[in-house]
């Protein structure tokens, strides 16, 4: 049945993603942690569906589309990503009543933003202060800066200051070698919490993790929710930092073999725009082909991606499908309309990748209106910008 699809097209082995679901979810129960997963990956609100039934509290998003789509499924939304710019905050904010959103903020600007929207649509809005650890990307600085941002918080009459929250990123490596890194964000954490609790403003909500990180979580002492999102499906980086097996990748992305005529390759119709462009570490290429890991994608353009063949007899013919097990599995299914559910090579479901893209055309037409331009080419805009 794989043969009938056209590719590429990202296929999704339904036992692994199901033993994948089921074992974070028990990890995260063994731990005594609420299981808050980040839907960056998979952007679907049948994955999505699957993971509350099994345990999770609600769900993370960093884009407005993901929450308004995550809506559907749960009233319990954490929107990792401040909400600075004016639409941006009137879509989150125009979520239905059902849905208490929770925030995570590291500015008192942000705050100030945060609360005139949330008093002008009448409706309260948690917040946790987010905190940098080591990722050197967002986050309060220092103890006294999280304080002063979380007694601003308390002061504005539509926020609820609901805790802190994190996201180690930096920490990438084996996971055998992640002791040391761990130790310092433990120690940071505990400083920021102790601090917290002297001002009278402990931390309701410690909420943070990562897929790399997850299997050591229980070594940061303070948390009460994970955060992981990649391991739904799992990919290339995911195995080579050891957060899981190469068994564990779930999603390959089925493409065809379409030239063979330069010596020493294949090139297959997965480029750039269906596998992404994401290097890591000392991985060779951007994907390998599930059944011959020796074989990967060394090189790519936006529809063409070659195959290197120096380290394998197998010689494919043109016509010949293949699976790739990608380098960044998120980046690929942002880059995909439609997910197709396999068990072996038998097609069960197809679901839309409903979260992709920026689905901005209700407040794109309001942007180009506004600009003076004319709404009709804003309402060909339908997935992004």
């Amino acid at each position: 049945m794989l043969a009938s699809l056209e590719t590429p097209v990202p296929l999704v082995d339904l036992d692994r993603l199901e033993a994948n679901l089921g074992r974070m979810a028990s990890h995260a129960d063994t731990l005594g942690l609420a299981l808050r997963p980040h839907v960056k990956t998979h952007k679907t609100p049948w994955i999505a569906g699957e993971q509350l039934g099994r345990g999770a509290v609600g769900v993370t998003c960093a884009t407005t589309a993901e929450a308004e789509v995550m809506a559907e499924v749960t009233g319990d939304i954490l929107f990792a990503h401040p909400p600075v710019h004016p639409g941006k905050l009137a879509r989150l904010l125009a979520l239905p009543e059902v849905v208490s959103p929770m925030v995570g903020l590291d500015s008192e600007e942000a705050v100030r933003l945060l609360a005139a929207g949330a008093r002008e649509r009448g409706r309260e809005v948690g917040v946790l202060v987010e905190l940098d650890l080591g990722m050197r990307r967002v986050g309060a600085q220092n103890p006294q800066d999280a304080v002063r941002l979380a007694r601003r918080i308390e002061g504005e009459s539509h926020l609820r200051y609901a805790g802190v929250m994190f996201y180690p990123g930096h920490i990438k490596g084996p996971v055998s070698e992640q002791g040391p890194a761990l130790e310092r964000l433990r120690n940071d954490l505990g400083g920021v919490l102790h601090a917290l609790d002297r001002e009278g403003l402990p931390a309701g909500i410690v909420s943070g993790g990562s897929t790399p990180t997850a299997g050591r979580t229980g070594e940061v002492e303070g948390m009460t929710e994970m955060r992981p999102g990649t391991y739904v499906y799992n990919d290339r980086i995911t195995v080579a930092t050891g957060s899981c097996s190469r068994d564990d990748c779930a999603l390959t992305v089925l493409a065809t073999v379409v030239s063979t005529a330069v010596p020493g390759q294949a090139v297959v119709d997965a480029g750039t725009k269906a596998l992404g462009r994401e290097p890591f570490g000392d991985l060779a290429g951007f994907g390998e082909l599930l059944d011959r890991p020796e074989v990967v994608v060394r090189a790519m353009s936006e529809e063409h991606g070659m195959l290197d063949l120096s380290e394998t007899a197998w010689r494919p013919e043109v016509g010949e499908q293949v699976r790739i097990i990608p380098n960044h599995v998120c980046i690929v299914v942002h880059l995909n309309d439609l997910c197709v559910g396999v068990r072996g090579d038998r097609v069960e479901r197809s679901w839309e990748v409903a979260a992709r893209g920026r689905k901005f055309e209700v407040w794109g037409r309001m942007a180009f209106a506004q600009a003076g331009m004319s709404t009709g080419a804003s309402s060909r805009v339908k997935r992004g910008i």
